[in-house]
């Protein structure tokens, strides 16, 4: 029976320095290699500065951004308030006379478009739908009838375009209108047909 013992002892010793051979040799390889491991901090550093770098860019940059934003501001406040001044004020025709409501001849007018079917006045260049409609409420439905416009009528009629004063003279609708009432068409006319436009 003691011989089993022995024999029993001497194997739970052996399994006994395993184990603790086995776990100082784990331990060995985790806290080990960790310790040898150097950690590199001047990548860190390097990348730290980068970062700092970058944020006093980008401080620089939005306090430029600012700067210009204000002078731009200050800049263009001279030109919106001269474009602010009354409308009535301006000269649309070149004629030294500053347009007012009784400036030049206003064109003879319909009361509707002739056969019920008017021209679509858009495909004059700087005719969009609601200069369109403002021009149907002043009686023009036909290019025939800008195309025939007198320059006092086109006085009258750039001092007229409530919120489009001077658009006649500027966009050219005479040259235009005169191509047009022919049956020709225009670079632009081509691209509303098109549906490139509104």
């Amino acid at each position: 029976m003691f011989r089993e013992w022995g024999f029993l002892i001497s194997e739970m010793v052996i399994l006994i320095i395993l184990a603790t051979l086995l776990g100082l040799m784990v331990g060995w390889l985790i806290w080990g290699r960790r310790s040898e491991a150097a950690v590199d901090t001047g990548e860190a550093a390097r990348l730290r500065r980068d970062l700092e770098a970058c944020q006093a860019k980008h401080t620089e940059k939005d306090a430029r951004i600012a700067a210009l934003k204000a002078e731009a501001a200050r800049a263009i406040a001279p030109a919106v308030a001269e474009a602010s001044v009354d409308a009535a004020s301006i000269d649309y025709d070149g004629d030294g006379v500053i347009e007012g409501a009784n400036e030049g001849v206003k064109p003879e007018a319909l009361t509707e478009a002739r056969g019920g079917v008017a021209d679509d006045l858009k495909q004059i260049k700087g005719i969009g739908p609601k200069l369109e409609k403002l021009c149907n409420s002043l009686g023009f439905y036909h290019f025939d009838q800008i195309a025939n416009w007198t320059p006092d009528e086109e006085a009258w009629v750039d001092a007229n375009l409530e919120g489009f004063k001077g658009r006649v003279s500027r966009d050219t609708w005479i040259a235009q209108a005169k191509v047009l009432a022919t049956g020709e068409e225009t670079e632009f006319s081509k691209r509303v047909e098109g549906g490139d436009v509104y």
